[in-house]
């Protein structure tokens, strides 16, 4: 990875962590993902490598992205899921190109044949996000309790009450504003 741009956020759900190429969504926004070669990036390191991403390809990357917050937080919030989401995230999974294998250790990994292009990776994106936003995976899918975030997250904790998407970012920020809150109310002795 090149270090002239933000580290990823790379959580253990594959489509939340590909939303998460955009990060700060109320605040001030920071993409992770603003060049091909950055998306090149961050399908090498989520075990979705492929040989080169054209800036086309990169912004059918990211509709899939915003498809996808966008059906996660009506998910999350138990809305209707948005039409124009479900339509561009159904299409990509449609024209990906991957195959489900089982590893060593009882688990299912996605794998993309030698020549796979981007549209095959972002079929499998786009896999994952059908099964989370359709409640076939265990876990429930939340909002970020951080008002500059708010990004979807998927909660597998045994009781379902995660408020952030990453304790080490919104968590730690959020805990620690509040701590300077604590402090600069008590007087000092």
């Amino acid at each position: 990875m090149r270090a002239e741009f933000p580290l990823f956020r790379l959580g253990k759900v594959l489509a939340t962590s590909f939303t998460a190429t955009l990060t700060e969504r109320r605040g001030d926004p920071v993409e992770h993902i603003p060049v091909p070669h950055r998306l090149l990036d961050w399908l090498a390191v989520s075990g979705l490598a492929v040989d080169s991403v054209t800036p086309a390809q990169l912004a059918l990357a990211r509709e899939l992205r915003e498809s996808i917050h966008a059906a996660a937080t009506a998910a999350a919030l138990q809305e209707d899921l948005p039409e124009s989401a479900v339509q561009v995230i159904n299409g990509r999974s449609a024209q990906g190109r991957a195959s489900a294998v089982l590893t060593s250790d009882g688990k299912r990994r996605w794998q993309l044949s030698p020549g796979s292009r981007v549209e095959d990776a972002l079929g499998v994106i786009a896999a994952d996000a059908i099964e989370i936003v359709s409640g076939e995976r265990d876990g429930t899918l939340a909002l970020c309790a951080s008002p500059t975030c708010q990004a979807a997250f998927f909660d597998t904790s045994q009781s379902r009450t995660r408020r952030w998407c990453e304790m080490n970012t919104c968590g730690n920020r959020m805990k620690k504003a509040r701590f300077n809150a604590n402090r600069s109310r008590t007087p000092r002795q």
